[in-house]
């Protein structure tokens, strides 16, 4: 997640934001809005409504060319949003400044439960492992960012920031 301003905004740090303008996508959204007002919170101090406005644009493009357009202040957005948007020459460099990057946090993970019997679970993991991109849509749509295939994650290390905000945002998960 990173929160981008334009240039000569007068923003340069997450602090710069009080009584000014955060755009978020929609309430609903974790990668949009969820994620990065529980980090602002956890991290800043800051809260979503309270220390900033917080307008929504409905999506992560809306809320880049928002502030690009200078109809947002700033905007927390998905990098791997901007990133694609750049490949595809919408915008460049230049249109926005950067003055916040957060931890990577995955964005779409699949699992098999812990009670799939164990040769099923190892079939599953070698589909997502062995499947071929090349020529896909996933292809066309992650290889801007550097993305060419799944990858294994761990939940311990790579969850962390994921739980963070889970519970910043009061949601627990119980297993019955």
């Amino acid at each position: 997640m990173e929160i981008i301003t334009y240039p000569g905004s007068g923003i340069t740090s997450v602090e710069d934001l009080t009584g000014r303008e955060l755009a978020f996508t929609s309430q609903t959204s974790n990668s949009g809005f969820r994620a990065p007002s529980a980090i602002i919170k956890s991290e800043f101090g800051m809260e979503a409504g309270v220390d900033f406005d917080t307008p929504f644009a409905g999506t992560h493009e809306n809320s880049i060319l928002g502030v690009i357009h200078q109809d947002y202040d700033a905007a927390a957005i998905a990098n791997s949003v901007i990133t694609r948007m750049k490949a595809r020459g919408v915008i460049s460099e230049d249109d926005y400044e950067v003055i916040y990057t957060s931890a990577t946090f995955p964005t779409t993970p699949y699992g098999t439960t812990h009670n799939l019997h164990p040769e099923l679970q190892e079939k599953v993991k070698e589909a997502f492992f062995s499947y071929d991109w090349e020529g896909t849509q996933l292809q066309a749509e992650f290889s801007n960012n550097g993305e060419s295939q799944f990858i294994p994650i761990d939940y311990a290390d790579r969850w962390e920031i994921i739980r963070t905000i889970a519970e910043a945002n009061g949601v627990t998960y119980d297993c019955d």
